[in-house]
């Protein structure tokens, strides 16, 4: 067990009491005077300290401040808004292995995929910096004479973000680094199962804008429930809210934001499927495999959840992969060594084990795993299951190491099995045939928003757009040009002659009639 000293001045250099708040405007933090709400250790069950919950006054005071803070922060000119994030990039490096620790005491991620996460916040700022400079616009070409035709980006307004528990510090930079350098304020509502990590890094964020007298750009407000995100929801001050979870969720939050003609960022579930062609390299496919399926415990929504294995080389595919699942070490997540820490709660291990028995129950075999372990915390073996696509529970997403493993004798079989449930975040095939890789990628290819040859459905990088398609809500996170959900789009026309040509060839004379002319219509035969 790790020694509760050393976590103790792990908080304390982070600038996080046993007991602290969970409200902040970004400048100084205030106490709040809602709930206590105790974060729990998934590896022991004990808590690690306590946080007071935002009260809706003060939801309503932080959402007035960064209202207050647009004002000033649209004007500031974007290059300077990105040195604040290079800033905060700094302080994130320099905190980086108390940072990752706790995110691995708090959520149960192992000490390098803790760590791996502050990495992708620290990267993160960096693209975000590179992007302050790169905020394009286009200049297309005007049917007008003496005109200049372009279109140019604004500043959209404070922005409500939602994040999970299972990435809790780097979705937050997905979005506020990119929010920030494109001129929006943001008001951030944690999962309320990671609330610790939450508040480190409002501290984190609160040296930089206490430095830069900065204030109402980066505000924290956990509730200990979903009743704050229904809040941001409805809140018409805040024109897009940027929410990541379940596909439930979404729903939610999507109605309540489009009833009142809001934008919604969303990126939700996902039950991802690999093809595993006779042509993969299986070695290359065994290690991508057994990583995305049980790495971070199932608990990524890029989890690799349903495998189709071509017929011809199915059986011993699946007995390497009981193997490789034999050889998992599961235990306390900062042990060196440990690849699967634990589940994120005692209602998640339910969950878990209610879907082992019903796949036994809809004929499912267990090659492995799909218990319990005798230990304290929430422990369970990463499962394989040999399953049928008939078998309905393959088509649910169950947010833990479960791997539903289905043979396939066609291309067109194994894709239309992988786009046949209701998500589309991520999928991957594993061949060495360019023909199968390309109708992969091709229209009539996988229908989601990541698509990968020979490298597993987790592990995306943050140079590229993350998100999905169908019920995984369409939205779109962290590189290519995702800064655009987070600006507002102007087409100017500019008439820089003496004459007022109008579009489309219409002749318009005050007091006169009104005619319409083709100048660049072909003459008729």
């Amino acid at each position: 067990m790790i020694d509760r000293s050393l976590f103790d001045e792990v908080l304390d250099r982070l600038g996080v009491g046993e007991v602290c708040s969970g409200v902040s405007t970004g400048a100084a933090g205030r106490n709040a005077e809602g709930e206590a709400l105790v974060s729990i250790n998934p590896s022991t069950g004990e808590p690690l300290g306590t946080v007071t919950t935002a009260s809706v006054e003060d939801y309503d005071r932080i959402v007035e401040a960064s209202s207050r803070a647009f004002g000033e922060w649209r004007r500031t000119p974007p290059p300077a808004r990105g040195e604040i994030i290079r800033r905060i990039g700094l302080e994130l490096r320099a905190n980086k292995a108390d940072l990752g620790l706790l995110v691995t005491l708090e959520v149960g991620k192992t000490r390098s995929e803790g760590e791996g996460e502050v990495q992708e916040m620290i990267d993160m700022c960096d693209f975000a910096v590179g992007l302050s400079r790169q905020l394009y616009g286009l200049t297309m070409a005007s049917e007008r004479p003496q005109h200049r035709m372009f279109e140019q980006w604004h500043p959209l307004g404070p922005i409500g973000l939602i994040t999970p528990f299972n990435f809790p510090v780097a979705i937050w930079a997905w979005n506020a680094a990119i929010a920030a350098v494109c001129g929006d304020p943001v008001v951030w509502k944690p999962s309320p199962l990671a609330p610790l990590t939450a508040v480190a890094v409002q501290k984190i964020v609160e040296r930089v804008a206490a430095a830069s007298e900065l204030e109402g750009v980066f505000n924290l407000c956990i509730g200990r429930d979903a009743e704050l995100g229904r809040m941001m929801a409805k809140d018409g001050r805040l024109p897009l809210v940027s929410a990541t979870g379940s596909c439930e969720m979404g729903r939610s939050v999507g109605q309540t934001v489009a009833a009142r003609l809001g934008r919604s960022l969303l990126e939700l579930g996902g039950n991802n499927a690999a093809i595993v062609s006779e042509a993969a390299n299986l070695d290359l496919a065994l290690r991508a495999v057994v990583f995305a399926a049980a790495g971070t415990a199932g608990q990524r929504c890029t989890t690799l959840r349903r495998l189709f294995v071509h017929e011809s080389v199915a059986d011993a595919f699946v007995d390497r992969l009981r193997h490789a699942y034999e050889s998992i070490r599961i235990g306390d997540p900062w042990e060196e060594g440990v690849l699967v820490g634990p589940l994120i709660s005692e209602r998640a291990v339910e969950r878990m084990l209610s879907a082992v028995e019903k796949s036994r129950d809809q004929g499912g075999e267990i090659v492995s795993g799909g218990k319990r372990l005798d230990r304290a915390g929430f422990f369970v073996e990463p499962t394989i299951i040999r399953a049928t696509p008939e078998m309905s529970i393959v088509s649910e997403e169950t947010f833990a190491p479960i791997l539903y493993v289905m043979t396939y004798s066609s291309l067109e079989e194994a894709i239309d099995g992988q786009n046949s449930v209701s998500p589309g975040l991520s999928s991957a095939i594993f061949t060495d045939r360019v023909t199968e890789a390309e109708r992969f990628l091709s229209p009539e290819g996988s229908d989601c928003g990541i698509a990968n040859v020979n490298t597993g459905t987790s592990g995306a990088e943050i140079g590229g757009a993350f998100g999905g398609e169908k019920d995984t809500g369409g939205g779109r996170e962290a590189g290519s040009d995702a800064w655009k959900a987070y600006m507002r789009r102007q087409t100017c026309s500019v008439n820089y002659g003496d004459d007022l040509p109008l579009a489309q060839g219409v002749e318009f004379e005050v007091g006169g009639p009104t005619r319409v002319t083709s100048p660049t219509a072909p003459p008729t035969p």
